[in-house]
């Protein structure tokens, strides 16, 4: 079946009476919301504690480093997957999946007794955030369509109440425990998974629904488009100073001399400043106006809280840290940003796909970086000089981003002429519920909207 803008969709499923469909629905809101609790738990449990898994494990510096990009890399690499399991699996059961992954790799994260193990359960650890990050928004536009922003909002504040509570709570149950108390503190977010798979186990199939042969996802012809690169930088490098924080600040504070929880909760603040920040920034996002001056404040934000957690870290601890949670206000604009910059529901699936994979590989070098350079020189200086020149670089491709530009435009012409599905296609998996609604972009000779 196709549209007036010539893209083919799969029919639709057979719908289920109203009670129960009502209910399925609010089952599923539920799933979401705490699968956006647990999209940051495994991350943020790990750099207040990072001194401990360093002696624990009996790890260098650069290996340290690695243990903080470890998750982002992962994010990088496991996102890809989302939308290939998506289009052979209800993503209820992919999600549900994930999260006992996820489960699973905690516990084997706390119990591990070499450096590998720790690698591995690392990995399984971030299955669930990495999945949830590329699902999350496609589901809520398939269920919820009337409410998206919502539900949006709605998940990416239990994120922030997440990663918040896993940044205070880690050190004081670290600390409650005694000897070995870091492995404690980073496996009892298991729990929280555990729960979080169980709404997502009790999701019953959509009445009709067909898993019938979909095209593959169809990235390469997104990544001609100069456009998107510029977003894909500009989400690798945000994030990347998101990790370093999340990964480096805690430790780098008790290096001056603060105490671990107090640590700890200067981070915890951080991820608590977010939460109202992720809840204003895209509604201000979605007016152009408003793009280029926000931007601005938020590298004002970075620039303030940098120099003085460099110049001053025991001045105003406080201080540099809400600054920094403040310039943090970049992912939400960018996540805002890959709505605006596509015309399609297609295109936008694709684009957040690419920027979101590449971005995290991006991100990933970050933290790495910092433990290779502190290793090397003793201190932390060139962890400053990395993220002050990364604001620079983010000012500058803001300058880009911001501009009232569409993916969809670059790309039109590189696009060939929709041939009705045939296998090898530019087709565009769009992940969703089941089933899939599969779409291909096609140009039609006339559409404005590519």
């Amino acid at each position: 079946m196709e549209d007036d803008r010539g893209v083919s969709r799969s029919a639709p499923p057979v719908l289920a009476p109203a009670g129960s469909r009502r209910r399925g629905l609010a089952l599923i809101a539920v799933a979401i919301v705490l699968t956006g609790l647990n999209l940051r738990t495994a991350v943020n449990s790990i750099g207040p504690v990072l001194e401990e898994i360093e002696t624990g494990l009996g790890l260098s510096s650069g290996l340290a480093g690695l243990v903080t990009s470890l998750p982002v890399l992962c994010f990088a690499a496991l996102g890809f997957a989302g939308p290939p399991l998506s289009a052979r699996f209800r993503d209820s059961q992919v999600l549900a999946g994930a999260l006992l992954t996820m489960a699973a790799g905690l516990v084997l994260r706390s119990a591990a007794g070499s450096f590998a193990l720790f690698v591995v359960g690392t990995v399984m650890a971030m299955t669930g955030g990495a999945l949830g990050n590329v699902l999350l928004p496609s589901i809520v536009k398939r269920y919820f369509p009337d409410r998206t922003g919502l539900l949006v909002a709605a998940y990416s504040t239990a994120l922030s109440v997440g990663a918040a509570v896993a940044s205070v709570a880690t050190q004081p149950i670290a600390d409650a425990v005694g000897e070995d108390g870091w492995r404690w503190a980073l496996g009892i977010w298991a729990a929280v998974a555990l729960v979080a798979a169980l709404p997502w186990l009790l999701v019953r199939p959509t009445p009709g629904a067909s898993r019938a042969s979909h095209a593959a996802v169809g990235l390469r012809v997104v990544l001609r488009s100069r456009l998107t690169l510029a977003l894909t930088a500009f989400f690798g490098l945000q994030a990347m100073q998101a990790y370093v924080i999340v990964g480096w600040s805690a430790q780098y504070l008790r290096d001056t001399g603060l105490s671990a929880a107090t640590a700890g909760l200067l981070l915890g603040v951080n991820s608590i400043v977010a939460i109202p920040v992720n809840a204003i920034v895209p509604v201000l996002t979605v007016r152009p106006r408003w793009q280029w001056p926000l931007l601005c404040f938020f590298m004002c934000c970075y620039l303030a809280g940098w120099i003085g957690l460099w110049t001053a870290p025991l001045a105003a601890p406080w201080l540099w840290m809400v600054l920094l949670g403040l310039g943090l206000g970049t992912f939400a604009m960018v996540l805002a940003l890959l709505g605006l910059r596509a015309r399609t529901p297609v295109t936008t699936a694709a684009l957040s796909t690419v920027t979101q994979g590449w971005g995290y590989l991006v991100a990933g070098a970050g933290p790495l970086l910092v433990g290779v350079l502190r290793g090397a020189t003793g201190g932390y200086d060139g962890m400053f000089v990395l993220v002050l020149a990364g604001v620079a670089a983010l000012w500058s491709l803001g300058w880009l981003v911001t501009r009232n530009r569409y993916v969809d435009d670059e790309i039109a012409h590189l696009l060939p002429a929709a041939d009705g599905g045939s296998p090898g296609g530019d087709g565009i998996e769009v992940a969703g519920a089941e089933p899939p609604v599969s779409s291909r972009i096609s140009r039609d000779g006339g559409s404005p909207r590519g």
